[in-house]
């Protein structure tokens, strides 16, 4: 490896785990630094991987002179800050999701990003498995027209993540629209080819979680005092006539061991279902339909690990930023808007 670029990840104690296979395996990149004010996650992760450069402050990371890449692995609500001076640093950043809780601490990003001149892209994983590879290519062959209706959800049955930096607003910004909604949500707007959102309707519940003995089967008891949604749904409104329907949750009594996610899309030209990779479609000379059934394509790498390989490659390359800040800002525009639709009992149009 020449001159590879050096990363350091801040927050090494959950999702970090996936990311440094991928940094291992990238060709431009190399793992040299690790930051977490938990002292003896610290030391476990750094001893595993072989780490002998650490630090209980992020901003001491962050200033290190030999780091070139910033990964942050932390709870949602510190992802801005933490960015944002990275990026002032002089530092490239590849930031879990959401990128923040807030479209305007998504703008205060990509301002930093502009004045810095350096990378900023969201881990969103999903993007970078086989099976979305290949339909985002299928679709982008035009194979289904006109996409003019989206439903898409990520619903899990009694698995909530029973740990403070997931079920507390301070921590998270929100339930599982911030924690999962954005994936889904992120991967349909992608395939799509990111409409831009100019209205929705959500609501958000509690239900489950506030019943007495209430449990996650990640985790145990739910505490009560427990202040995000454990279930949101939205409607929502593109600029080119399109919708889309979501729906998300942690708790909901659905017809699944652990999580259902899927993703339909409905064109002029025929329709596709995500994660089977069907395409569907009809031929009005033969009056017959047809069913088409993708193979994945790509190296099969975990997708975290993907990313993070590609994000390298990016910067190695001169690339554009894989999953650009921009995309993620309409992401949090829609989430944001469904739990400001919920609180108004009215649909509201989006800036």
């Amino acid at each position: 490896m020449s001159n590879p670029l050096k990363v350091g990840v801040i927050g090494v104690g959950g999702i970090a785990g996936t990311h440094f296979p991928g940094w291992k395996a990238s060709e431009h990149a190399e793992l040299v630094a690790l930051a977490d004010p938990v002292a003896p996650v610290l030391e476990r992760i750094a001893k595993e991987q072989g780490i002998t450069t650490t630090y209980a402050k992020p901003e001491d990371l962050i200033n290190d002179p030999d780091v070139d890449i910033i990964d942050i692995c932390t709870p949602s609500a510190y992802h801005a800050p933490l960015a944002i001076a990275a990026l002032e640093a002089g530092k490239h950043v590849i930031c879990e999701k959401p990128l923040a809780p807030t479209p305007e601490d998504i703008n205060r990003m990509i301002a930093a990003r502009d004045a810095s001149g350096k990378y900023l892209m969201t881990a969103q994983h999903f993007r970078f498995m086989t099976d979305t590879q290949a339909l985002k290519r299928e679709i982008d062959t035009g194979v289904l027209g006109d996409v003019y209706h989206a439903r898409s959800w990520m619903l899990r049955r009694n698995w909530l993540p029973v740990r403070p930096g997931f079920i507390y607003k301070k921590n998270s910004g929100g339930g599982p629209c911030i924690d999962i909604g954005v994936h889904i949500l992120d991967l349909t707007l992608w395939m799509m080819g990111h409409p831009k959102p100019v209205a929705v309707s959500g609501i958000t519940q509690d239900k489950l979680s506030r019943i007495p003995g209430a449990f996650s089967a990640w985790g145990g008891e739910i505490p009560q005092d427990m202040d995000v949604e454990e279930f949101a749904s939205a409607f929502v409104r593109f600029d080119n006539g399109s919708t889309l329907i979501l729906e998300v949750s942690w708790m909901l009594h659905h017809a699944t061991h652990g999580e259902d996610m899927q993703m339909w899309l409905y064109g002029a030209q025929s329709g596709s279902h995500w994660p089977s990779n069907r395409v569907f479609s009809a031929n009005n000379t033969t009056k017959r339909t047809a069913d088409t059934q993708l193979s994945p394509v790509g190296s099969g790498m975990e997708p975290h690990a993907a990313e993070c390989v590609a994000f390298a490659k990016a910067i190695a390359d001169g690339a554009p930023s894989p999953v650009p800040a921009e995309q993620s800002r309409d992401v949090q525009l829609i989430l944001n808007g469904l739990y400001e639709s919920a609180a108004k009992g009215a649909e509201v149009r989006l800036a």
